[in-house]
């Protein structure tokens, strides 16, 4: 008599079906008989801040009918672990997740159940194209922002102490980033709204003016800060320069490849999920002239190291600014982000998260790729 084969899990959204999703179905079979739970539409909604193409319905028949799933189920739950009231009744052997679904509250799940956790590299099948959701979308889509050091200096509140500037970095939309995450999710839906899927072709500094004001209309209680506008609009890096006002006294806009591919070359990203609904990071502050000098400082030594194309400096600057910030803002951190940096900082020469943290990525500055990181790609120039 064979011996039963392994329960296998997988989740996700699965909108418009691609042979990316088919690969990564067939290799998360290979561990056993497959059961895919697919995020309601409520959830892609409270997630991606869009309705998906395809309704569940579809979706769920759609998943069903690949060869390599046993069956395909909707996810009673929301958010980020919409899935757990199916994976607590179903406890299969293997829980499997891509790189870019890799986070720690999922981690921590499985071993609470006893569920083995496998992280699969997100690759294409032998011979074709690499596929994602984002990329069938639109030929031609808005690109994410990344901060690497400074930010908070871009609040009048903050560099108003001090001024200084925040770097930040274009991305391609390689990756679908989720709402609440720190990579300017909010101000890109505001540019879709504006333009669809391609920037104006006008002076990069007149669009990011456009898009800060149409992000902040008059009466806003918080304020979006500028380098999210300036980090989507301008390609490659920029230095934005504060001095206690909402928009910069000068920007700074480097598109010298090898500087951007050194850049590319040292971020790993590590998932922790979105922020929390009611994320308070604005609380227990403690704002003072040595903080944002501090935080200044840092960043200037960051953007020196950059320039040199110095990695060990990179790295002890973006954590040094990372320290600088919580030191002013603690609320950023949390558990899961404290665990994850112990878990990687044996490898890593620097880390911070993305945006206000309390969710979004740990961003890692190191030699080598840290073990189920995700890469970026770099947004060269407008088209």
């Amino acid at each position: 008599m064979s011996e039963a084969r392994k329960r296998v899990f997988v989740s996700g959204c699965f909108d418009m079906l691609h042979s990316g999703h088919v690969e990564f179905l067939q290799r998360a079979a290979e561990y056993g008989e497959l059961t895919v739970a697919l995020g309601s539409d409520r959830t892609v909604f409270e997630l991606k801040g869009r309705p998906p193409i395809n309704n569940e319905e579809e979706r769920r028949f759609m998943l069903a009918n690949v060869a390599c799933v046993k069956q395909a189920i909707i996810s009673r739950g929301s958010g980020y672990l919409d899935f757990e009231p199916e994976l607590r009744e179903l406890m299969p052997d293997i829980f499997v997740v891509n790189e870019d679904g890799n986070t720690p509250a999922k981690r921590k799940l499985c071993e609470q159940l006893g569920i083995e956790y496998v992280v699969l590299q997100r690759e294409p099948h032998p011979g074709l194209t690499p596929r994602s959701t984002t990329a069938l979308r639109t030929v031609q889509q808005m690109p994410y922002r990344l901060d690497l050091a400074g930010g908070w200096l871009d609040q009048p509140f903050v560099s108003r102490h001090h001024p200084g500037s925040v770097i930040t970095l274009s991305l391609e939309p390689t990756v679908e980033f989720n709402e609440r995450s720190g990579m300017a999710t909010s101000t890109r839906r505001t540019a879709i709204q504006l333009w669809g899927n391609k920037m104006p072709a006008d002076r990069y500094e007149k669009v990011a003016w456009m898009l800060f004001c149409c992000d902040n209309p008059p009466g806003k209680k918080e304020i979006s800060g500028a380098q999210d506008a300036i980090g989507l609009v301008f390609p490659g890096l920029a230095r934005s320069d504060y001095a206690g006002e909402y928009w910069p006294t000068h920007i700074e806009h480097v598109l010298d490849e090898e500087t951007l591919r050194f850049v590319e070359q040292h971020l790993f990203l590590l998932p922790l999920g979105p922020r929390e609904e009611g994320f308070a990071v604005l609380e227990n502050t403690n704002i003072t002239s040595t903080g944002a000098k501090t935080l200044a400082d840092a960043t200037n030594a960051c953007w020196d190291a950059i320039l040199a194309h110095d990695l060990d400096s990179f790295g002890q600057s973006v954590r040094a600014a990372f320290e600088a910030q919580i030191a002013m803002f603690p609320n950023m951190t949390t558990p899961a982000m404290h665990e994850l940096i112990i878990q990687h900082q044996e490898r890593a020469l620097g880390w911070k998260v993305s945006g206000a943290g309390g969710g979004g990525y740990v961003i890692f500055v190191a030699k080598q790729p840290l073990p189920n990181s995700m890469r970026v790609v770099v947004r060269r120039q407008l088209e």
